[in-house]
């Protein structure tokens, strides 16, 4: 299982990469391995605000459709266009060309609440 040190993650297995005040999200090697294949990513919130735990969109896999879920405040700024054409991105790479959105934070001291790396491992 793949569980990079520099991200910090959440218990509904989104991950989160911070540079400054504008963070990139994706899910977890492990959320993605329970989804399976996934055929499809639907995220209509660029340019909104949302709270912490808010939906910012599903993502469709052969099996099932889930939610994901914002894992701190703030604007969702970016959408991975990539993922319209290939969806299985987020398989192959979850960490790297399969990120779903980019957010600027509301406030970059709620990211101290997320979990790290050895917190997310005891998790899963």
């Amino acid at each position: 299982m793949n569980i990079p040190e520099n991200l910090f993650y959440t218990k509904d297995h989104e991950w989160l990469k911070l540079d400054g005040d504008i963070a990139t999200v994706g899910i977890t090697d492990f959320a993605q391995k329970e989804l399976g294949d996934i055929v499809f990513v639907d995220v209509d919130t660029v340019d909104e605000e949302l709270d912490a735990e808010e939906a910012f969109g599903t993502i469709e896999a052969v099996k099932t459709v889930s939610d994901m879920f914002m894992p701190v405040s703030g604007t969702v700024v970016e959408l991975n266009e990539e993922l319209d054409d290939q969806p299985e991105l987020i398989n192959k790479d979850p960490y790297g060309k399969g990120w779903i959105i980019k957010i600027k934070l509301a406030d970059t001291s709620e990211v101290e609440n997320m979990l790290k790396a050895d917190q997310y491992k005891e998790l899963i």
